[in-house]
């Protein structure tokens, strides 16, 4: 998600769009209750770009029927029930869609990552809007909407299959296991129209089985929000760490620069502060757990050198070993083509140092902590940026889709394919 490298002004966008629907909740206020406000992300639900792609994705009905639901809820319990059964099924909904199982209900193409993004803001506005007819704590409404933002997200539906070689670093043709996780879109206040194609990745190939030279391979996907506190609050980590050990390969993916792909190198443990989905800015270092045993840097353990060599699609493919750091003794930043030097303060992983960048950092730290730095192939792919075509590039006067971007999300997600199937037979073949 780039920012990939905000100070040349790439920033990784991908093309989204959209809004939810009706936010008038079913059961009554009661007098004197006050409801959290809306976020800066909910309020963009009122534009007409938002609606449209919910019309015409057939997701126009969910928040209003996520709200009658919850208004059906005589307790606490009750609408935690509501709030997990509707969040798994917009992710089951949103995969479908993408994935061709059902009716597209609507004129949209299948392979838009946008309505499952506008669809949860709506189901999130409802639940933060929610005046229920028994007594909600703040804690309770706050544990409501993580479960909403968690089971809408694929990351309560990852699973791994029982067969195959048992795990990481197993041998032979058996099934593997590949984890990969996408972002929202973002950058809305700049083109509220915006796709985030590793969203659309990850809807495409969440539950798929890719045929490798080193046998078929399953996918479990999932899709994280473009927000500082809650990477901050520990969601990579808690999605990731029940998982990392029973997977053979995992990549974060994200949106970086335009016509390329990159496989990054090294990650830096360095917030830059570029503005997220609620218009927050971050410049620290990342937090984590344990911070006195936190590396500056954490490093790729996907096969770089054979998915650079291959032929997965039309767009080129690198190898980025760039970053930015402070050196050793230093107090200005330095940009390092091969990589950081001993001893220095990171600025700038090769994803830059924004979310992308993090979740790579996190991802990769975590699986280190794990003790699978020498067994789990896992780091960050960078997309190409999603553009829309040739005179559709206004946002003021812009369609919110068209023939040359569709293609162009299409593309992105058979590459991003082709690219995992070579990272798990060259991983395989490393094993061997």
């Amino acid at each position: 998600m780039a920012p990939i490298r905000v100070r040349i002004g790439v920033l990784g966008l991908a093309l989204v769009a959209g809004l939810a629907a009706p936010t008038a909740a079913t059961a009554a206020p009661r007098a004197g209750s006050a409801s959290p406000a809306p976020t800066a992300e909910e309020r963009r639900l009122d534009g007409d770009v938002p609606r449209e792609i919910l019309r015409r994705s057939g997701f126009v009905a969910v928040a209003p029927a996520f709200a009658r639901g919850l208004g059906r809820a005589d307790s606490y319990r009750e609408a935690r029930a509501v709030v997990a059964h509707e969040g798994a099924a917009l992710w089951r909904r949103a995969v479908d869609r993408v994935q061709g199982r059902g009716p597209a209900r609507g004129d949209l193409s299948r392979d838009d990552d946008r309505p499952l993004y506008w669809a949860r803001l709506g189901m999130t506005r409802e639940l933060r809007a929610w005046e229920p007819g028994f007594a909600l704590g703040e804690r309770q409404r706050a544990a409501l909407l993580t479960e909403l933002e968690r089971t809408s997200r694929g990351q309560s539906d990852l699973r791994l299959p029982r067969d195959g070689r048992g795990g990481h670093g197993g041998h032979g043709k058996g099934l593997k296991r590949v984890l990969l996780t996408g972002f929202d879109p973002f950058t809305l206040d700049r083109d509220i129209r915006i796709s985030n194609p590793s969203g659309a990745v990850a809807l495409a190939l969440d539950g798929t089985v890719i045929d490798t030279p080193d046998g078929p391979a399953r996918v479990e996907t999932a899709v994280f929000p473009v927000r500082w506190r809650d990477f901050a609050e520990g969601a990579v980590e808690r999605a990731l760490r029940p998982y990392l050990p029973r997977v053979d390969l995992f990549t974060t993916v994200s949106q970086g620069r335009v016509g390329r792909f990159d496989v990054e190198r090294t990650n830096g443990a360095w917030r830059g502060g570029f503005p997220d989905n609620e218009n927050v800015s971050r410049t620290e270092t990342v937090p984590v757990a344990d911070p006195a045993s936190q590396p500056q840097w954490t490093t790729t353990t996907l096969p770089y050198a054979a998915i650079t060599a291959a032929d997965t699609g039309r767009f080129p493919v690198y190898d980025n070993t760039s970053v930015t750091e402070i050196p050793a003794g230093g107090t200005e930043a330095v940009v390092r083509p091969d990589g950081p030097t001993p001893g220095s303060t990171a600025r700038e992983g090769g994803g830059g140092n924004y979310l992308s960048n993090e979740i790579a950092y996190r991802a990769t730290l975590l699986r280190d902590r794990l003790g699978l730095h020498g067994t789990l192939p896992g780091g960050h792919v960078h997309t190409p940026v999603l553009r829309f075509g040739a005179g559709n590039t206004d946002p003021a006067t812009g369609a919110v889709t068209d023939p040359e971007f569709v293609r162009n999300r299409l593309d992105i997600v058979a590459q991003t394919r082709a690219i995992v199937a070579v990272a798990v037979s060259a991983s395989g073949a490393d094993r061997d």
